[in-house]
């Protein structure tokens, strides 16, 4: 069948380390020209037409915000904020860690930058505090897959442009998950360090005169999220004009503290530049082939598999959930997301699930893959932050999964709590 042919070029190219942009044009260029009568330019064409959308510009000023206000010093701030409200808790800095990459969400759309950015100061002041090396990554890698889960998020974005779905509404719908997934990842930490399974001494309680003080210092960090929210609820612009705004919100902070100069800013852009470049490349790449898909109109054929084998929209998502985490051990987490959109939402449509719910349960779904071995980009960023071999970071990580499984099934599942936000203010 050609469309099997059209994924095992895909495979094999990647098989070779061929890039993930490069397989995804050259399959799509073979299929074409081997299996249907028009030209290989549509291939050229449908990717100029892909990019041709207006929220994929929020993903070059997302990860711009970001990474000023990363380099701004606001990681630190947000850090000595966290460590100030819950370092007492049991738990003591992986609660830290936890809890700061769930502020840092709200200003960073990519969970490498989170990783990179606080993950450093984090796996830093754990090891300096008796922490084992392996633990602080695995905890690091496992809390900064929530930073695309809340808003602003750029593989929301991407979802919403491939979907064609509300991006304000995908963003609402983001936010409880992400909530929850960090008190998840907060309870297990309690638990360990209250097994003694793990090392995790406590911070002395702070006073509320310094809490008051970190969270002064932390204020122009924290309104950022709150801006964009509030923003979007009330309609006073999309969330790529809000985008905009908080890159020029974040240049003004940085030079006001004097934490940002304009040498800073522009390795900044070149960096921001650098990463949305490689991203905007997958998703053009990726447009011909989630088009092959569409108008070959084999997402009917993947319905009558599912009806001959009598699967309810219980059985459909256990499915989807399965190959999901399959794919996303060895694919990057774009291309899968580009690649499944296509072919899943007749499917999900056909058995009454919202796009927007589909969209929350794959992202979930790939972000897990990404701290995932073998091809877990997370977790060797935090590998290599913490200076440790790959086999001790997997064998921390381990307890980690639980959770994040978990709250994977009750996102599955229970639709009310990835709905009930957007269906409460739209």
């Amino acid at each position: 069948m050609p469309i099997f042919i059209l994924f095992a070029g895909f495979l094999a190219l990647l098989a070779a380390e061929v890039p993930v942009a490069i397989a995804l044009f050259l399959s799509s260029l073979a299929y074409i020209d081997i299996f249907t009568p028009m030209p290989i330019q549509i291939v050229v064409q449908r990717m100029a037409s892909g990019l041709d959308s207006f929220p994929l510009i929020a993903i070059p000023l997302f990860v711009l915000a970001g990474n000023i206000l990363n380099g701004a010093g606001i990681a630190a701030r947000i850090y000595a904020f966290a460590v100030a409200l819950v370092g007492h808790v049991k738990g003591g800095l992986a609660q830290v860690n936890i809890f700061g990459s769930m502020v840092f969400a709200g200003m960073s759309g990519v969970a490498q930058a989170d990783a990179a950015g606080l993950g450093t100061i984090e796996i830093k002041h754990m090891k300096e505090h008796g922490y084992s090396a392996p633990f602080a990554a695995a905890c690091t890698a496992a809390s900064a897959i929530i930073g695309p889960i809340i808003p602003p998020s750029v593989i929301m974005v991407v979802y919403a442009v491939t979907a064609q779905v509300s991006l304000t509404k995908l963003f609402l719908a983001g936010i409880i998950p992400g909530l929850t997934m960090g008190l998840a990842l907060m309870i297990l930490v309690w638990v360990l360090a209250a097994t003694g399974r793990v090392k995790a001494p406590t911070e002395p309680r702070a006073s509320i005169p310094l809490i008051a003080i970190t969270f002064w210092k932390a204020l122009p960090a924290l309104v950022a999220p709150i801006f964009l929210t509030a923003g979007m609820l009330l309609g006073f612009a999309t969330p790529t004009e809000l985008g905009a705004l908080t890159v020029i919100y974040a240049v003004v902070l940085g030079f006001i503290t004097k934490d940002l100069t304009f040498s800073s800013l522009l390795m900044h852009i070149r960096q921001s530049a650098v990463t949305s470049g490689i991203l905007t490349l997958i998703i053009a790449a990726a447009v011909p082939f989630g088009w092959i898909i569409s108008v070959g109109n084999y997402a009917s054929g993947l319905l009558g598999f599912f009806e001959s084998i009598g699967a309810n929209w219980v059985v459909f998502l256990l499915i989807v959930n399965i190959a999901l985490l399959v794919f996303g051990l060895f694919i990057e987490t774009t291309a899968v997301l580009l690649i499944a959109t296509p072919a899943l939402l007749p499917l999900a449509a056909a058995y009454g699930i919202d796009p927007i719910h589909l969209g929350v349960i794959m992202i979930v779904n790939l972000l897990i893959g990404a701290i995932t071995p073998p091809m877990g980009v997370i977790l060797f960023i935090c590998q290599h932050i913490a200076e440790i071999r790959f086999s001790e970071m997997i064998k921390a990580i381990l307890p980690f999964y639980i959770p994040l499984g978990i709250m994977l099934l009750i996102i599955t599942y229970w639709s009310p709590i990835v709905m009930w936000l957007p269906n409460f203010f739209y």
